[in-house]
């Protein structure tokens, strides 16, 4: 039996670990070659000999989303090697943690560098090569793009963006054979709360987010495979994401009340 990417050609940067990881399993699978970009050539390796083992080809690339040049370069590989390409997912990223009153300004460079302009920069040069074989690009968004908490403002700032990004994607290559899907994950298991605000990964931080409520990498990339093989223009999961981005799109002051209930005014406020 067929499988829906059998003989085509999948680019995914931010591979090496988590999702990224998960998705370039769950593509050779599907019959897809593979290609997978990151920082972390090791981790990279790893990836490509999983491939391998699967019976399905793959490409470690090295990319720093952040370097215009490394993006091209990177794309230009990938077509080198595989002949063209068919699907491209745009899903380099971190968070910077913190309230916004302490971060910097460098820290904020880094975060909309990494989110927003990578995928920016990953998007400009792949679509030619999409619309050479009327291919798929797909946006790695976060339900944060949706609805923002304390202490994550700078992350959730770039995934509104990289949503508006999406959005106007959609409409620029409509009718062009290619498509964009920007896709919504709620809390799913990933290696993004080991990176600090400086992006350098260290196993020994906590992850703080509820484990209860957390995917495993392999169920989410099923369901995002699904929806950048339907062509779907937005995605959002899991359930609980769903729920938090229906309420922060559609009544915030429900949210912003949940948020702050039972908390006490700023001391400062009425002190002569």
């Amino acid at each position: 039996m067929a499988k829906r990417f059998d003989n085509q050609v999948v680019w995914i940067t931010g591979g090496g670990s988590g999702i990224g990881r998960a998705l370039a399993l769950g593509f050779a699978d599907e019959g897809a070659a593979v290609a997978v970009s990151g920082r972390r050539e090791d981790r990279l390796r790893e990836v490509v000999h999983e491939l391998e083992a699967r019976g399905a080809k793959g490409l470690a690339v090295r990319c720093d989303v952040t370097d215009e040049a490394s993006v091209a370069e990177a794309v230009q590989k990938v077509v080198r090697t595989f002949g063209g390409l068919d699907v491209a997912v745009a899903n380099a990223g971190f968070s910077v943690a913190g309230r916004i009153e302490k971060l910097s300004a460098a820290d904020w460079r880094r975060q909309l560098d990494v989110n927003v302009i990578g995928t920016a920069m990953t998007a400009r040069y792949a679509i030619p090569h999409l619309r050479e074989r009327n291919g798929r690009l797909a946006l790695v968004g976060s339900v944060a793009g949706m609805v923002s908490t304390p202490g994550v403002g700078a992350y959730s700032a770039s995934k509104y963006a990289v949503r508006a990004i999406g959005q106007a994607l959609a409409v620029e290559l409509h009718g062009s054979g290619v498509t964009c899907t920007t896709i919504h994950p709620g809390f799913i298991e990933s290696e993004i709360a080991q990176v600090d605000n400086q992006g350098r990964y260290d196993a020994s931080r906590k992850d703080a987010r509820p484990q209860n409520l957390m995917w495993p990498a392999r169920r989410a990339a099923r369901a995002m495979i699904d929806a950048i093989a339907r062509r779907k223009r937005e995605y959002t999961f899991t359930g609980h994401g769903k729920l938090g981005a229906f309420a922060g799109r559609h009544i915030p002051g429900v949210v912003h009340f949940g948020l702050t209930r039972g908390k006490s005014r700023d001391k400062s406020r009425g002190k002569k």
